[in-house]
């Protein structure tokens, strides 16, 4: 997994204790995420499927693409399409996607980068492989996410972030056997990079083992803050899914009386730290 990593994680800072008063989170439901395509065919697992959007709020949508092992000719992306009142938050872990939208922002997006765009009140944008990558075929698996915006700001000037993989926060535990990467938002005393309209925490964590060659399981967590206030959800959009992922993807929705919204785990079969 090329996703931005270290070679001794005891070296990194340590991730906060929970502290004496903090509370588990209670589990309300654990889904099987849907194989589904997208774009122009891509595969991906569609993880809140089927789960009321008023447990999700701020987020909308989540899909896992990838992970797949494309031969020459066969990557994909998307066509020209329109967003508006939300943002979509798309984490490359392993290889490479372009990116273009109607206001100039874009670049690439490659192994461990994030690209934020917040649609505000509307953005035309593209999503697709890079030519080279065509003619070779390899490795492609991301995450995508979508987080709503608070109603005031639905018609906000649409905005671009452009988060490299080295500018990530890196922690770890007290044992040295995870990397937990802070994307946005606060973990403890640790804030990522990326600047969000509504408060979330965004971390991709890799349990493992010091040693660089053994096998661990990547998780990408998105955590509301506690002081976040639900915000109407646009209507979701349907549609038929079927792909040819190999992957098994699972989603945990959570909540507690006194968080209104609750985190979402994204978990895949063992791969490199």
């Amino acid at each position: 997994m090329p996703a931005v990593t270290v070679d001794n994680p005891l070296e990194l800072p340590k991730v906060h204790h929970p502290a004496p008063a903090d509370r588990a989170r209670r589990v309300v439901q654990v889904t099987t995420a849907p194989r589904g395509v997208e774009g122009e065919g891509f595969p991906v697992r569609r993880a809140f499927a089927g789960i009321d959007l008023a447990q999700l709020d701020p987020f909308i949508h989540m899909d896992q693409m990838g992970e797949v092992d494309y031969g020459p000719g066969e990557p994909k992306g998307t066509p020209w399409h329109p967003h508006r009142g939300f943002e979509t938050v798309t984490y490359m872990i392993e290889g490479t996607f372009l990116h273009q939208d109607s206001i100039g922002g874009g670049g690439v997006i490659q192994n461990g980068a994030t690209q934020w765009m917040t649609a505000g009140g509307g953005i035309l944008h593209i999503e697709r492989p890079p030519d080279a990558l065509i003619d070779s075929g390899g490795l492609f698996h991301g995450i995508q996410l979508w987080v709503n915006l608070p109603k005031v700001l639905k018609m906000t000037t649409p905005r671009y972030q452009d988060i490299e993989a080295g500018a990530v926060t890196l922690l770890t535990n007290d044992n040295g056997d995870a990397i937990i990467r802070v994307i946005a938002g606060e973990l403890g005393d640790a804030s990522g990079p990326g600047v969000t309209h509504t408060p979330i925490t965004i971390t991709h964590t890799s349990p493992c083992s010091p040693v660089p060659a053994l096998l661990c399981r990547g998780i990408l967590t998105t955590t509301p803050s506690p002081t976040h206030s639900p915000v109407r959800a646009p209507s979701a959009r349907k549609r038929h899914l079927s792909s040819r992922v190999r992957w098994r993807c699972t989603s945990t929705v959570t909540t507690s009386s006194s968080v209104p919204t609750t985190p979402r785990t994204h978990e895949r079969t063992p791969s490199k730290c």
